[in-house]
């Protein structure tokens, strides 16, 4: 496998240089755009049109940016202000499509990193929908549902107008459920009096949700893996594998990784991770975690094979297959190196942008088979894609087709990367394949389209 490329070509040098001194303060962003700088050199050499045309200048300019304040009432009767982020990106290929994320870390530059990566991850699935992000700093955790329901209605009361079907399409990210997404689309049906079903998704299957959903980025994640080993004739059954987090999209990739006959040895969440060597109990995690909202210490308390780990990384347990799935920069250099010592032969990201730069430069420069985040997490945009489709035709699919469907796209969106990175001399290289070929994508629609 290539490494990525370390030093940038002078003329995109200069660029990311505009864009790190247009937007101070904003390490994530930046973090993001370098990612994809650092595969453009190949590209802009073969179509120098693409720089004459500005359309790096472009992309990484959002078309829009709302910031707002979200005042509520708490349980005890205070005030409370939180702020609000939408950033509608790019809308080339279709209305602004991403998720939006309560969570203390969220401002504009986590957000903008977000919006950014949308961008090339939604030009990937090769469906009609553009690139955007949303949230805010309000955090949910410990908050009751009348205090959380109060939030969302507060938030949509000033986000309503600038969403739509056919404009912006939020979902849920972190800290964003079923159970917000709820109250979201409630308020909306109330301030505008049309039951308008496709501007949210992530919806509850009982008014206009997709099956599937739920399960989406994990089973995506791993669809992934899966057509990375099957390019090497390799597959997942006997193969460990180590997922960090255990959030939605962690339990669903134990679930797809468990169906293809892997085993999961651990997991984790913020107060620390659980070993077990039995592979990990997906219906006692389920309940732990989606029932009764407790702890993964209380996993070690109910199951003899397994024990707590508060001390350490994750990264630490020997393992085929590491699967980051909890949030950005999670998995640093240290993690890596240790990870390559213990001969891991696939890292794929099922979060957005887990693993640092460095990270990412070790696993290519040992060989370690690499799926970026915009690549290998894009199951839940297109199942969410797929929930649009349906509600525009007022349809309803039933799981296994929708499954078939996430399966194909992801499969769809493997070959792509690998193609595109062997055509770009770089074999093997998902990275470069999947920037390039989401780049490409979105800038001869940009160029369609004229200068907007």
């Amino acid at each position: 496998m290539v490494a990525t490329v370390a030093v940038l070509d002078e003329k995109i040098s200069d660029l990311y240089e505009q864009v790190v001194a247009r937007n101070p303060g904003e390490a994530e962003f930046h973090q993001a755009v370098r990612e994809v700088f650092d595969s453009l050199g190949p590209v802009l050499a073969k179509h120098p049109h693409y720089a004459d045309a500005g359309i790096i200048k472009r992309l990484t300019e959002p078309e829009r940016q709302i910031i707002f304040r979200v005042p509520w009432i708490d349980d005890r009767n205070q005030v409370q202000v939180n702020r609000g982020f939408r950033v509608e990106f790019n809308s080339a290929l279709g209305p602004y499509k991403g998720g939006l994320r309560f969570h203390p870390s969220v401002y504009l530059g986590v957000v903008k990193f977000l919006g950014f990566e949308q961008i090339f991850k939604n030009a990937l699935t090769g469906l009609p929908i553009g690139g955007g992000k949303g949230g805010s700093d309000f955090d949910p955790k410990g908050r009751s549902d009348h205090e959380i329901m109060r939030f969302c209605q507060s938030f949509m009361t000033e986000l309503y107008r600038h969403i739509g079907e056919y404009t912006d399409v939020p979902a849920g990210d972190i800290g964003v459920g079923g159970r917000e997404i709820g109250y979201l689309f409630g308020q909306y049906k109330r301030i505008t009096n049309r039951y308008e079903s496709g501007v949210l998704t992530g919806k509850g299957l009982a008014w206009g949700g997709s099956q599937v959903r739920t399960e989406a980025t994990g089973y995506g994640a791993v669809f992934f893996v899966r057509d990375m080993l099957a390019a090497v004739d390799d597959k997942l059954d006997g193969k460990t594998v180590v997922v960090s987090g255990s959030g939605n999209v962690a339990i669903y990739a134990i679930e797809k990784i468990e169906q293809l006959g892997g085993r999961v040895v651990a997991c984790s969440d913020s107060s620390g991770y659980i070993v077990d060597e039995a592979g990990i109990d997906l219906e006692l995690l389920k309940e732990i975690k989606n029932v009764q909202r407790g702890r993964i210490g209380d996993y070690a308390d109910a199951r003899p094979s397994a024990r707590l780990v508060t001390t350490g990384s994750l990264w630490n347990v020997p393992t085929d297959i590491a699967i980051p799935c909890a949030t950005q920069n999670e998995l640093n250099g240290a993690d890596a190196t240790q990870l390559v010592k213990n001969g891991v032969r696939i890292v794929a990201e099922g979060a957005n942008m887990p693993c640092t730069p460095e990270a990412v430069r070790i696993f290519g420069e040992a060989g370690v088979r690499f799926a970026p985040g915009k690549a290998a997490n894009a199951g839940g945009v297109a199942t969410s894609a797929l929930e649009m489709q349906q509600n525009a035709s007022r349809d309803s699919w039933t799981f296994g087709y929708t499954e078939d469907r996430l399966s194909e796209i992801m499969t769809s969106i493997h070959d792509h990367c690998l193609h595109t990175a062997e055509e770009y001399g770089a074999p093997g290289n998902y990275v470069m394949g999947a920037n390039i070929a989401g780049f490409t994508q979105v800038a001869d629609a940009m160029l369609a389209l004229g200068l907007i």
